[in-house]
Formats: structure tokens, sequence, C-alpha cells
């Protein structure tokens, strides 16, 4: 069973998460996957940046069983599903960032988000773009499952955005990324000029060439 000491920490990255502005009262929510085959996740309607330690649901991954009578949130199905379809993912959040849920309502919202290189290298070349489902339901969580199976970063229509990463750093990083992109994309309208495809090629080879060193 999760320790306490676990339980403090993801409700530490939940406040962090609230404090950098992404996710207001109930809207967002996350989970972290634990060694031992159970999961974190924010319990159904917690607040996310005020999120205490008797609203944590602990729940078993494989099959989704509450181990400590907490709810999960409604979302907990996609939050567990991307996990169990890629073993490299640790920690799944999901929230109404105020940007990025601005362009996931624009009718006419960019394609492409290539402003910066944090956003070709961090969040994703490509950002998927998930029809509106009801929030909960069996359809959105099939989809972003299917779509995470192979990006890190999707946009929900009419709805936010969701990231993953092998650990609470690397999401929360994706999360504030994607929102900058996301800022760009409102403040500049149709007056942008994003990366092209020789600046992003040069921008992988430079930088995976210093990774591996």
């Amino acid at each position: 069973m999760a320790t306490y000491k676990q339980i403090e920490e993801f409700v530490r990255q939940a406040r962090r998460v609230g404090d950098a502005g992404l996710t207001i009262c109930s809207s967002g929510n996350l989970s972290w996957r634990l060694p031992d085959g159970e999961v974190l996740l924010s319990g159904t309607g917690s607040w996310v940046p005020e999120l205490t330690a008797d609203r944590v649901s602990v729940c078993r991954l494989e099959s989704g069983e509450i181990l400590n009578g907490v709810r999960p949130s409604m979302e907990s199905t996609f939050h567990m599903g991307v996990m169990r379809r890629r073993p490299d993912v640790n920690v799944v959040l999901h929230f109404q960032s105020p940007y990025a849920t601005a362009v996931a309502c624009m009718d006419n919202r960019p394609t492409n988000f290539n402003f910066t290189a944090e956003m070709a290298l961090h969040v994703g070349e490509e950002i998927p773009m998930i029809p509106y489902f009801r929030p909960g339901s069996p359809q959105l969580a099939e989809h972003v499952i299917e779509a995470m199976a192979e990006h890190n970063s999707v946009m929900l229509l009419k709805h936010g955005q969701v990231v993953c990463g092998k650990d609470f750093d690397q999401a929360f990083e994706r999360a504030m990324f994607f929102e900058m992109g996301c800022r760009i994309a409102v403040l500049n309208g149709n007056n942008v000029d994003p990366l092209t495809r020789n600046e992003i090629d040069d921008l992988e080879s430079y930088f995976l060439g210093k990774e591996g060193k």
C-alpha cells in the first residue's frame, strides 16, 4: 500500500500544478505510478490546487481496484490506460490551463505549434487533436489512450490538455511549454512563423548529439 511519504509527495506536486496557474478549483486531475503496481490519482471532485492526503485515491493499476476507499477522478480511465499502454510513463497530467483551453475552444485553431524550440523538442512536433467527448466518457478515454500511445501531449477540443512523462518534472515541463505555445498562438493570432522542417531537424541533431556525449 502507498506510504504516507508517497501520498504527501503527490499532494506537493498537485499544489505545484496549482501554483503554476495550470488549473483552478476542481478542473484537472493527475496520476502517479508507484513501483509496486499501484497508482495514486486525485480523488473525484477534488480541487488539485488544494489537494489533501485524504482526497488521494490509491488504485491497483492493472485492475483499477480502489484500495483505500477514495474514488478516483472521473478521468482515471485514461490515466491508467495510458500507463498500461506505455511502461515508460509514470505521470499523467490533465487540466484546463487558460491558454491551452482557449486554443481548444477556437473555431480556427493552429495546426502547427512549433513556434519555439521547446515546443518541438519537449511537447512534440505534432499535437493530436481529440474531438469533443463528454468528460469522463469511455469514448474520450479510448481516444486519449490511442493518441498517447505515440505522443506525449494531446489537446482535447473544447476541454483542455493532457501530457505525460517519466516523472513529475518531465510531465510538468511539457505542460508548461504546451501552455506557452498556446499563449503564443492566442496572443499572436495569425501573425506566427513556426520553425521550418530544416530548423527542427537542426535542433534535434544538435540536442540529441549533446545528450549522447
